[in-house]
């Protein structure tokens, strides 16, 4: 998901290139040459599963005939630079006043979103369609590597890349959340233009994408420009298969200890509850009162035990399961037990007694003020109104779910800390300071 939302600006028959035909064809032959590679490549996988060679990635580990094909692929990629208009999408917007044009994937869906004038609607439509309707996969072998390196930078490169990605492929057991958005090392190599284009017809067809608009324009204007352009893009012959594997209830208590180029760090995690989950709006004010300076962990941790330089709470809310997040910085020459213990200590002060109503009334206020806050500009309107009903199948969800936050009681939120904040429901992590040689 996270590739293809890279292969999503490579343009149309119509964007991106001087001669979609010429184009076309170095595409095909490109293809010819990739799975004589691939080929190829299950030789030395072979080679490598003997012990024969210790890196596919390596030069020195390549057939002759591997050697021979990427040399030709090469040319062709050389050929086909020739015909390519780079940008050309984002241009055209720049041109006509539009800005932001951005993508994102996140574990749940991937977005595409771009601001633009009023008066430019139909540009909008006319090229969002074309790249659904008329999409051409250039340079994708490429940017394959465009993704490979990004997540070198994010993941391998950086000080908590590699533990966030192994912490969250512990905590979860069996669902596919246990993935990285961005990918395993060793799959992003290995994705194929067959694949690009079987994803493409299953899951950017129009039964599988929500749209939003947002801002200033009247509704009777554009409902023909959204029928004239977008009617025409087919629906999908298949409906994107369900998520049908659960995640187990777990069985005990998870732990994962590691050193770090980092401050020492605490991090708990619980297994939370799905985005429309009747507990979410009790859980999701009960980060509220444990986080910010006025929180019960900020109080409890660093204000008053000074054990702690930084902590935090949060809701993690995903379309099929959630996390519960407490993480805490650990002053130098404290023990990080000692702030495990101060975190468990505020925890079951919550299990004990309800909190007070004043202070339930102040999470709820700051709770409105923070959605209206993001509902305010056309951009956070757009997210949420997609976001509710991708997951909700009801766009309303985005404003009637103040009204679930209202209806939480102080009781509701004892109840949920008792039941989700338990040690059978989480994994803790203690990321120490590694020692330099």
């Amino acid at each position: 998901s996270h590739f293809f939302e890279h292969m999503m600006f490579k343009g149309t028959h119509t964007i991106g290139t001087t001669d979609i035909a010429a184009d076309l064809k170095l595409i095909e032959e490109q293809e010819r040459v990739r799975t004589a590679m691939r080929a190829e490549m299950e030789v030395m996988r072979a080679r490598l599963r003997r012990g024969e060679i210790d890196d596919l990635a390596s030069p020195e580990s390549w057939t002759q005939r591997y050697k021979e094909l990427s040399a030709e692929f090469d040319e062709l990629v050389k050929k086909q630079r020739e015909t390519i208009v780079k940008d050309e999408m984002d241009r055209l917007y720049t041109k006509n006043g539009g800005e932001f044009l951005n993508a994102g994937t996140t574990d749940d869906m991937t977005l595409y979103f771009v601001r633009v004038p009023s008066n430019r609607l139909e540009l909008w439509a006319w090229l969002e369609s074309d790249r659904l309707l008329n999409p051409v996969f250039r340079e994708f072998y490429s940017e394959r590597d465009v993704v490979f390196e990004e997540r070198r930078m994010r993941t391998e490169s950086t000080p908590l890349g590699k533990y966030d990605e192994a912490f969250n492929a512990l905590f979860w057991e069996a669902h596919p959340y246990s993935w990285p958005v961005v990918g395993w090392a060793s799959d992003i190599p290995m994705y194929t233009l067959d694949q690009a284009q079987e994803y493409f017809a299953t899951y950017y067809a129009p039964n599988n994408i929500t749209g939003v608009l947002a801002g200033s324009f009247d509704p009777a204007d554009v409902k023909p420009l959204l029928e004239r352009y977008f009617g025409r893009i087919p629906r999908g012959e298949v409906d994107p298969p369900p998520v049908v594997t659960l995640e187990p209830k777990q069985i005990g208590e998870k732990r994962y200890n590691a050193e770090a180029e980092t401050s020492p760090t605490v991090r708990i995690w619980w297994k939370g509850v799905p985005f429309v989950h009747r507990d979410m709006a009790a859980l999701d004010l009960l980060s509220d009162v444990m986080t910010g300076r006025t929180g019960r962990l900020y109080k409890g941790l660093v204000d008053g035990r000074k054990i702690a330089n930084q902590v935090s709470a949060s809701i993690d809310a995903k379309k099929y399961g959630g996390i519960y997040k407490v993480e805490a910085t650990v002053k130098d020459d404290e023990d990080p037990a000692a702030v495990e213990a101060a975190i468990y200590e505020e925890i079951e002060a919550l299990k004990a007694e309800p909190i007070p109503d004043e202070e339930l009334q102040k999470v709820k206020n700051a709770y409105h003020a923070n959605t209206i806050y993001r509902l305010e500009s056309p951009t956070g309107l757009a997210m949420g109104l997609a976001r509710s009903y991708i997951y909700y199948r009801d766009w309303r969800y985005a404003y009637r779910y103040l009204d679930r936050i209202d209806a939480v009681t102080a009781e509701d939120i004892k109840d949920v800390t008792a039941r989700y904040l338990v040690p059978d429901n989480e994994i803790r992590v203690v990321l120490k300071r590694k020692e330099k040689d």
